[in-house]
C-alpha cells in the first residue's frame, strides 16, 4: 500500500488520524486536564450503577466510562444546572443571623482636671530653625498608659473660628484632661532629631520638641538682573526729562544767558549764573587821523 504520496501523510509518521481517533484523543485529554483539578470521589452527583456504568445524579445523564463524566462536568449543560442548584438553596436557605462583632470595652476614667506645663521656645543657633519645647506634667497618670499626642487642623476644631495661620498641639493621657497649644501653621521638621519625644517613668514627665522649617526668602525684584557688563544709567534728577541722544547742545549766546526778570522764580535746581563782564570800548582815533580822511 502506498502511503508515501497520501494526502496529509508523511514518510514514516504513520497514516492520519481518523475523526473517531480525533475525538477519542480529545476526550481522553479532557479527562486528564479534569482529574487534575476534580477530586472525582469529592464529587457529590458522581454515581456508579449496578450495571458499572456511571450517572450524573445532578443532570440524570449517563455515563460510559469516568472520561466521559468529567468531559460532562466541564459542559455547559452541568455548569448551568449547578448554578441553578446554587440559586435555589441559597434561596431556600434561613436568615442566618450576622455574626457579633468583638466589643472593645472603654476604659472609663474620672477626669481629674488639667496636667501642669512648661512651654519654651528655641533657635538653633547653627541653622536658626526655631522651636517649641513643651514639659507636662502627669504625676496621677493612669497605670500602663503613656501620653500620647498629635496635630490638628484649625478646622478640625469646633472651639474657635478656623483660621488657617494656626494649628493646635493636643496631649492627652488618662485621667487628666485633654489639653491644646495653639503654634503656628508653618511645617514642621520632622527629621530624628528634629522631633522627639520623651516620657520619663520615674518623674511622670513628658517632653516634647520640634522645629520649624526654615522659610525661604523670596527675592523682591522688578525684573530679571542686568547682564555681566552692563552699566546701568544713573538715575534722573527729580523734574529734570531725559536728554534726547540726538539733540546737540546749544552754545550759550555771546551776552551770556539773559537775566531773569524780577520775580521770576528760578530753576532750583540749576546754578545761578554770573552776568558777563562789559566788552571794553575802543579809544577814539586821534584828531590827525580824523583829518586826513
Amino acid at each position: 500500500m502506498d502511503f508515501q504520496h497520501r494526502a496529509g501523510g508523511k514518510t514514516g509518521s504513520g497514516g492520519v488520524a481518523s475523526a473517531s481517533e480525533s475525538n477519542r484523543d480529545r476526550r481522553e485529554r479532557l479527562r486528564q486536564l479534569a482529574l487534575e483539578t476534580i477530586d472525582i470521589n469529592k464529587d457529590p452527583y458522581f454515581m456508579k450503577n449496578h450495571l458499572g456504568s456511571y450517572e450524573c445524579k445532578l443532570c440524570l445523564t449517563l455515563h460510559n466510562n469516568e472520561g466521559s463524566y468529567l468531559a460532562h462536568t466541564q459542559g455547559k449543560k452541568h455548569q448551568t444546572n449547578l448554578a441553578r442548584r446554587a440559586a435555589k438553596e441559597a434561596k431556600e436557605a434561613p436568615a442566618q443571623p450576622a455574626p457579633a462583632k468583638v466589643k472593645v470595652e472603654v476604659k472609663k476614667f474620672v477626669k481629674i482636671g488639667r496636667p501642669g506645663y512648661k512651654v519654651t521656645k528655641q533657635r538653633d543657633p547653627e541653622t536658626g530653625q526655631q522651636s517649641l519645647l513643651f514639659q507636662i506634667d502627669y504625676p496621677e497618670i493612669a497605670e500602663g498608659i503613656g501620653p500620647r499626642h498629635r496635630f490638628m487642623s484649625a478646622y478640625e476644631q469646633r472651639i474657635e473660628p478656623p483660621d488657617r495661620r494656626w494649628q493646635y498641639l493636643l496631649l492627652a493621657a488618662e485621667p487628666y484632661e485633654t489639653i491644646a497649644f495653639k503654634v503656628p501653621s508653618r511645617e514642621i521638621d520632622k527629621a530624628e532629631n528634629r522631633f522627639w519625644t520623651h516620657w520619663n517613668r520615674e518623674t511622670k514627665q513628658f517632653f516634647l520638641q520640634f522645629h520649624f522649617k526654615m522659610e525661604k526668602a523670596v527675592p523682591q525684584s522688578s525684573g530679571p538682573p542686568p547682564p555681566a557688563g552692563v552699566k546701568r544709567p544713573p538715575p534722573l534728577m527729580s523734574g529734570v526729562g531725559p536728554r534726547p541722544p540726538n539733540e546737540s547742545m546749544h552754545p550759550p549766546p555771546p551776552g551770556g544767558m539773559p537775566p531773569l526778570p524780577p520775580g521770576a522764580p528760578g530753576n532750583p535746581h540749576m546754578p545761578r549764573q554770573m552776568p558777563m563782564p562789559p566788552m571794553p570800548m575802543r579809544p577814539p582815533p586821534p584828531d590827525g587821523l580824523m583829518s586826513n580822511n
